[in-house]
């Protein structure tokens, strides 16, 4: 299964490759902001995705937003698309704590509890770092992340050429692993036993990466994995 992902990824990054629509430095998004684009070799390439993922690491990233963000120690954020009900306060206390303590906060923001967890963050004045599992040429700017990525606080990036325009099963796999590699520290409010979260978790700890969890009885696949408990009072 990992391997077809693998072979996946592949496939989505040799397609910019093959493309000749990319700008050698910056492009217009429909926001009228600068795309700034980061080749391996660059200075600011993340040396965490040569790190694991080796030579399934893109070989650009499309970036919009402030680049003073990617040196920050980054929290990645993931959640099933149904989080139990004993959960969704503890993760929504946490996403405030992650807020007022100023904790960069990176994932895709796609999942139920995931978005309502980017509107707290956005609230307030650390950087968030938002990956679409699609490409950023062609997206449009919600109304809600123009004045966070005005001041330099919102950072968008995606490991997608340009013509991968719509979000897919495929896509998001490829997207969240993009966001373990690049994360520091990695925190799964709920996965689903089984499910596509629980096997991301398998790799990420293959990695030797910390991953940490809430305490429920929900979550008892993710500490049988080795994932251990998050001290919320830290």
């Amino acid at each position: 299964m990992i391997l077809y992902f693998h072979t996946r990824w592949m496939s989505c990054i040799n397609l910019a490759a093959q493309r000749n629509d990319y700008q050698a430095d910056f492009s217009k998004g429909k926001a009228g902001m600068g795309i700034q684009y980061i080749n391996q070799g660059d200075l600011h390439y993340p040396a965490g995705l040569r790190n694991y993922l080796a030579e399934h690491a893109p070989e650009r990233i499309a970036v919009l937003g402030s680049l003073d963000i990617l040196k920050e120690k980054k929290m990645a954020f993931f959640c099933s698309s149904k989080c139990p009900g004993d959960l969704i306060i503890k993760t929504y206390d946490l996403a405030k704590k992650w807020r007022d303590d100023g904790v960069t906060v990176i994932g895709g923001f796609h999942s139920p509890m995931e978005q309502e967890c980017l509107n707290i963050l956005l609230r307030g004045k650390q950087p968030v770092i938002l990956c679409p599992a699609r490409s950023i040429e062609t997206m449009r700017l919600k109304t809600e992340h123009r004045t966070p990525l005005a001041e330099s606080r919102l950072l968008f990036l995606s490991p997608f050429p340009s013509r991968e325009k719509r979000m897919t099963a495929e896509t998001a796999l490829i997207r969240n692993r993009f966001v373990a590699a690049l994360a520091d520290k990695i925190f799964v409010a709920s996965a689903a036993p089984g499910g596509k979260t629980e096997m991301l978790c398998r790799e990420i700890l293959s990695w030797g990466k910390p991953v940490a969890t809430l305490e429920s009885p929900a979550n008892g696949n993710l500490t049988a994995l080795g994932v251990r408990l998050l001290n919320t009072k830290a």
